[in-house]
């Protein structure tokens, strides 16, 4: 059963969201991946914000791009922690519209929110959201961490010799 729904407004956003994909794959912790757009298709927004819990999700992770209003509206219906990924889509100001988008939400309604297009630590965070309650996850972020200190050791010991 999935744990972590990734979804993004459009399926341009996927070069950008395949890096939670993938991180969250390093550790195993099964996953949903659809496109669901705010603007496009609010009827599925709102099913999929509402029903999201009832299927066992701990975490979402929404990337959108542009106005960017998917992770909101998804944290406005869902009772479960969301990540926001804003992406530099081809119609975005530089990517701040999508940013601002997603990062300002308003009291009540929160969004944890990543860096421009960093999928990655939105995957790397619902890790540790599920590690707060899953040892066996915890240890694997643990060993992650773990190998991300041993590679700036190791390429600072390469650089001093």
């Amino acid at each position: 059963m999935a744990q972590v729904g990734i979804i993004m407004g459009s399926d341009s956003d996927m070069p950008v969201m395949k890096e939670a994909i993938a991180i969250l794959e390093e550790f195993d912790i099964q996953i949903e991946v659809d496109i669901v757009s705010a603007h496009r298709t609010p009827e599925k927004l709102f099913d999929y914000g509402s029903n999201a819990h009832k299927r066992g999700l701990k975490v979402i992770i929404a990337g959108a791009g542009g106005a960017a209003h998917l992770p909101g509206m998804i944290a406005s219906l869902s009772p479960l922690p969301v990540i926001g990924v804003p992406v530099k889509s081809s119609n975005s100001i530089d990517g701040w519209d999508s940013i601002l988008s997603i990062l300002q939400m308003p009291g009540g309604v929160p969004v944890a929110t990543v860096a421009l297009n960093g999928a990655k630590n939105a995957g790397i965070l619902a890790a540790q959201i599920i590690g707060a309650s899953d040892s066996c996850v915890l240890d694997k972020v643990l060993m992650y961490k773990e190998n991300l200190k041993a590679k700036v050791l190791e390429a600072s010991k390469k650089i001093k010799s």
